[in-house]
C-alpha cells in the first residue's frame, strides 16, 4: 500500500469523524436545551442550578460547559430555537392557508377571506404556555442586569425584523398594506398575544392559544391595514 493510499485514507477517516462529532454534539445540545427548559418552567430561570440543568439531561457539569459557557448562554439559545419553530410554523401557514388562495402572483382578498386566513394560521402556532412563563422571567432578568440586556434586546430586534419580513410579504401578495410602519404593526399585534399568555396564565384560562386569540388578533391586523 503507498503512501497516496494512507493518505487517502486517513482523510476520509477524519471527514467521516467530523459529521459524526457533529452530530453527536447537536445531540447533546438539544438534550440540554430540552432538560433546560423543564427545570427553568419548574423552578424558574435565576433559581434553577448548572448542576440541575445537567443532570436533568443526563450529562455532567462539564459536559454542559463543553456545550454552553453560561446559564445565560443556554437561555439564549433556547431563544432562537423558539424563534426558528414560530417563523417556521408561521411560514407553514402563509404556504398552506394563504398561498392557495392568492395564487403565484398574489391577489386581493375581501376582509372574511383575511380574517378566516389569519385564524387557520395561528391555529399552527405553538401553545405552551410555559414558554411564556419563562421567557418573561428572563425578561425581567435582561431589565436588572446590563450584562444581558444587550444581548436580549438584540435578539428581540432581530425576531421583529423577521418576523416582520414574513407578514409583510405575506400582506402584499394579499394586495394589503399596513398603514402604520411595518415593523412597529407587527410588535402591536405580537404584545397583544403575549399580554393575552400572561392574562391566561395569571386567570387560569385553559382555552388554547387560537380560541382566545382568534377574534382579537385577526380583527387588529385587518384594522392595521389597507387594500392596495
Amino acid at each position: 500500500m503507498d503512501s497516496t493510499t494512507l493518505s487517502d485514507g486517513a482523510a476520509s477517516g477524519v471527514a467521516e469523524d467530523i459529521p459524526a462529532e457533529s452530530a453527536r454534539r447537536q445531540r447533546t445540545r438539544a438534550r440540554l436545551l430540552d432538560a433546560a427548559f423543564d427545570v427553568f418552567a419548574e423552578q424558574g430561570v435565576r433559581a434553577a442550578s448548572v448542576e440541575t440543568i445537567a443532570e436533568a439531561a443526563g450529562f455532567t457539569r462539564g459536559a454542559f460547559y463543553s456545550n454552553f459557557s453560561s446559564k445565560e448562554e443556554l437561555f439564549f439559545a433556547l431563544m432562537e430555537r423558539e424563534k426558528t419553530m414560530r417563523l417556521e410554523q408561521l411560514n407553514t401557514g402563509v404556504a398552506q392557508f394563504l398561498a392557495p388562495l392568492v395564487g403565484p402572483d398574489g391577489a386581493g382578498l375581501d376582509d372574511d377571506d383575511v380574517l378566516q386566513t389569519i385564524t387557520h394560521i395561528l391555529e399552527l402556532q405553538s401553545d405552551d404556555r410555559r414558554w411564556w412563563l419563562v421567557q418573561a422571567e428572563f425578561q425581567l432578568m435582561a431589565l436588572r442586569d446590563h450584562t444581558i440586556a444587550a444581548d436580549y434586546l438584540r435578539y428581540h430586534d432581530e425576531f421583529f425584523s423577521d418576523l416582520t419580513e414574513i407578514v409583510v410579504a405575506a400582506l402584499d401578495s394579499a394586495r394589503r398594506r399596513f398603514t402604520i410602519d411595518p415593523e412597529e404593526a407587527v410588535r402591536v399585534i405580537a404584545e397583544l398575544c403575549a399580554s393575552g399568555e400572561a392574562r391566561a396564565v395569571l386567570a387560569g384560562d385553559e382555552r388554547t392559544f387560537t380560541e382566545r386569540l382568534s377574534e382579537s388578533v385577526p380583527a387588529i391586523l385587518l384594522a392595521l391595514t389597507e387594500r392596495v
